[in-house]
């Protein structure tokens, strides 16, 4: 068994898409997988697992629409990518509750970031699988719109380090 990291997209947040992380843990053992470990209540879980990433993404998937009954998207990473996603963080200078990293499941299209509207303090990066963004003066007055975000799932650069400390511990 592999050690993954699962990050849900528009779990608790806004109101929307309420999963509390008990069912989240025990879906994932329903899935197969062991050392199951939530992480605050915004769809984060580490664990060990058979298989591939796409093997794994498309499991916890299976799961999730069947409990929600609707498709919730998952993105998966293993340990050693999300250390590389906070080793290569462009804005590593700045404040990690600023900085988010919106994960993808593959690279963004290199136009992505001249696509984007409503860009006022914001600074923005593209990654591997993941686009940078560092909120100046915070998200919560943010227009900012990234279309080849669309399907992609934010955190900020505190909870990928933690998240990368807990698969690592796996």
């Amino acid at each position: 068994m592999k050690p993954y990291i699962a990050l849900l997209r528009a779990v608790n947040v806004g109101g929307t898409g309420k999963l509390p992380m008990t069912e989240l843990k025990t879906m994932c053992e329903a899935a197969g997988f062991s050392q199951v470990k939530t992480y605050i209540a915004s769809g984060n879980v580490v664990f060990l697992a058979k298989g591939d990433e796409a093997a794994v993404k498309a499991a916890l998937e299976k799961k999730l629409e069947a409990y929600a009954g609707k498709p919730v998207g998952v993105l998966v990473r293993t340990p050693e990518e999300m250390k590389a996603v906070l080793a290569a963080n462009p804005f590593a200078d700045k404040a990690p509750n600023r900085t988010v990293a919106i994960f993808l499941d593959d690279a963004a299209p290199a136009d992505a970031l001249e696509k984007v509207s409503g860009l006022n303090e914001e600074e923005l990066k593209l990654g591997r699988r993941e686009i940078y963004i560092h909120y100046g003066d915070g998200m919560a007055d943010s227009k900012l719109k990234i279309p080849a975000a669309a399907k992609g799932t934010a955190r900020n650069m505190n909870t990928v380090a933690k998240l990368s400390e807990m698969a690592a511990a796996l």
